[in-house]
């Protein structure tokens, strides 16, 4: 009998680093949207259940292995740890896991990278940590969250991890060829 084997999307890529900039996979661990019911007041059962503030729009909350993503209207994603069952009382759960890449993109040349991709002002004065927009990366419908100084994590649909790659190596050697 064959025995089948879980692959990230990324195929547990080995981190790269291009030029000043360093592109790793991550695992963000069990990933679930939460989708309040209408009049559902999640806030407080949120923060009770797992320690973290109910992302407002356009933020994260939390840390590296329990983070809560902004994710669109009336949408957040819980990365990291399995959702309280309780807050299905008030949401819709729903496990996204196996749908997104995620990909931690980082160096001191970081904003010049996803300019390049990104139609949005990544620049640290305007987009800070903690803040996330869905946007594109190229053509591809992203979360772009900045969780560090230097440091964006991207998360696009798992079928387009290639094309992910494919087009943040080009923008790092592109900015890495011009010193």
């Amino acid at each position: 009998m064959a025995e089948l084997m879980a692959k990230t999307p990324l195929d547990d890529m080995p981190p790269r680093g291009i030029g000043s900039c360093t592109l790793e996979e991550i695992d963000l661990g069990a990933l679930t949207s939460i989708s309040p019911y209408a009049g559902a007041q999640i806030d407080a059962p949120f923060k009770a259940a797992h320690g973290m503030a109910w992302p407002a729009p356009n933020r994260a909350t939390g840390k590296a292995g329990a983070r809560a993503i902004w994710f669109g209207r009336d949408v957040s994603l819980l990365a990291g740890p399995k959702p309280d069952p309780k807050l299905a009382e008030y949401a819709a759960l729903t496990d996204q896991s196996d749908a997104w890449t995620a990909v931690a993109l980082s160096g001191d040349r970081v904003e010049d990278v996803l300019a390049r991709l990104v139609p949005l002002d990544l620049s640290v004065a305007q987009f800070k940590r903690g803040h996330t927009a869905r946007s594109q990366i190229q053509h591809m419908n992203a979360s772009v969250t900045r969780i560090g100084t230097d440091r964006f994590l991207l998360m696009v649909f798992r079928s387009m991890a290639g094309t992910l790659l494919h087009d943040l190596e080009r923008a790092m050697a592109s900015v890495a060829s011009r010193g």
